[in-house]
């Protein structure tokens, strides 16, 4: 059951990444700058980062089934409609279904594994999950960019919305919500007053909020890179040619398949080790794009290695933002609270799109002003981190302590 949930995942995060080595053939194609080419994955973002919370509650009480199925119909009618784009306005458009789609599937995963495997081996369901949408990305820069160097745009799009044919079949004939005999309680929905107590009660507590922040400040470094603008920056900036530059991306893919499988066990047998590792990411991202930025001239090749070696932790990183929010939530109450933590990531990655692009502009592609903007996120999302995590793991403990049936929850 698990298996079609991240199956689907798998194919949503293929076609998020697709524009990743697509962008300089968008720009041809669309006759767009650099702003107009960062407006498809801002507005992918941005859908798909207000689509959370209702998606969240959506989960809550339809159950993952019925989402994941509205989710692939709507991300596969976009990507076809990409494939056949012939203007700036329907290739947004068709952007924007992409992503309304794809907001409907890393929670529903989520959820699927909450109900299908104990609550201590949550850390590292969650971790796997990523490392399977990982896996879409990977094959978006080896075998994506590829064909669309030999097939062209429309075949290369096209072909790959087969994709979400297959999985939709997968999900409407096999899956389940839940093993046999583990049904939910039935939960009163109150129309209005559902929806507003779900939203206060998951954000009333400091762990969902801490999670938030974690994912803001730990994704979109990696995010960024690997949907838009590490293409461009590896060939334009730094003088790589495009085979050498997506064998870069790849190894970012790559780095965060491994870094989160090992991630995963470290916090399922230490809880403790979920601050130090989101810390010690953030410091470490930070470390590396100063160091390739200030560098005179073009950064040599084994530092822009390790800086992509370093962007592949972050999305591991972000995924321990779930792990706070977890604990701290009743089962009724996850998909709300999955929503939440999920909208920080995108949100940061979303505004950083739209600043790089703006800023290439008005510098005329200066790469080092316009990168430069990782470090003001940076700076506000770890702020937050350090506001909230005290109080948040004094209100985990107290729930620990008072309340055994939340406690079974909480990974160990």
């Amino acid at each position: 059951m698990w298996g079609i949930g991240v199956a689907v995942y798998f194919v949503a995060v293929t076609y998020r990444t697709s524009l990743g080595v697509a962008g300089i053939d968008a720009a041809e194609r669309f006759d767009v700058n650099a702003s107009a080419l960062s407006t498809f994955s801002l507005l992918q973002l941005l859908v798909y980062a207000g689509m959370q919370i209702p998606v969240g509650l959506l989960v809550d009480r339809w159950g993952t089934k019925k989402v994941l199925t509205l989710g692939v119909v709507l991300f596969t009618l976009g990507q076809f409609g990409f494939a056949l784009s012939e203007s700036y306005s329907m290739a947004l458009a068709s952007r924007a279904l992409l992503g309304c789609g794809d907001a409907m599937t890393f929670i529903s995963v989520l959820r699927l594994g909450g109900r299908w495997f104990p609550a201590r081996r949550g850390p590292l369901v969650a971790q796997l999950a990523g490392l399977v949408g990982m896996a879409g990305n990977l094959v978006t820069t080896l075998v994506l960019a590829r064909v669309l160097n030999s097939l062209g745009w429309t075949p290369t799009f096209a072909g790959s919305a087969v994709g979400g044919v297959l999985v939709l079949a997968l999900v409407l004939l096999f899956l389940k919500d839940h093993p046999k005999g583990h049904e939910p309680q039935p939960a009163a929905h109150l129309g209005r007053d559902y929806v507003r107590r779900q939203i206060s009660d998951a954000w009333r507590e400091p762990g969902t909020r801490l999670g938030l922040w974690v994912h803001f400040t730990t994704q979109f470094p990696a995010m960024v890179f690997l949907l838009l603008w590490g293409m461009p920056f590896l060939v334009d900036a730094q003088g790589l040619s495009r085979s050498h530059a997506g064998e870069l991306l790849t190894l970012v893919v790559l780095a965060n398949m491994a870094i989160g499988l090992t991630y995963g066990q470290l916090i399922a047998r230490q809880h403790s080790m979920r601050m130090p590792l989101v810390l010690g990411t953030i410091a470490a991202t930070a470390l590396m794009w100063g160091t390739v930025l200030s560098w005179p001239g073009q950064a040599p090749s084994w530092l822009l290695v390790m800086l992509c070696v370093v962007l592949g932790a972050c999305g591991p990183a972000s995924m321990i933002g779930f792990d706070f929010a977890r604990p701290a939530n009743p089962p009724e109450r996850q998909g709300t609270a999955s929503g939440i933590v999920n909208m920080g990531g995108f949100t940061a990655s979303m505004t950083t799109l739209l600043a790089i692009g703006v800023l290439l502009d008005l510098t005329g592609d200066n790469y080092r002003i316009a990168f430069a903007s990782v470090f003001v996120l940076e700076a506000f999302g770890i702020s937050q981190i350090l506001r909230l995590r005290t109080r948040a793991h004094r209100r985990e403990t107290d729930t620990l302590t008072t309340s055994p049936i939340k406690a079974i929850h909480v990974p160990v």
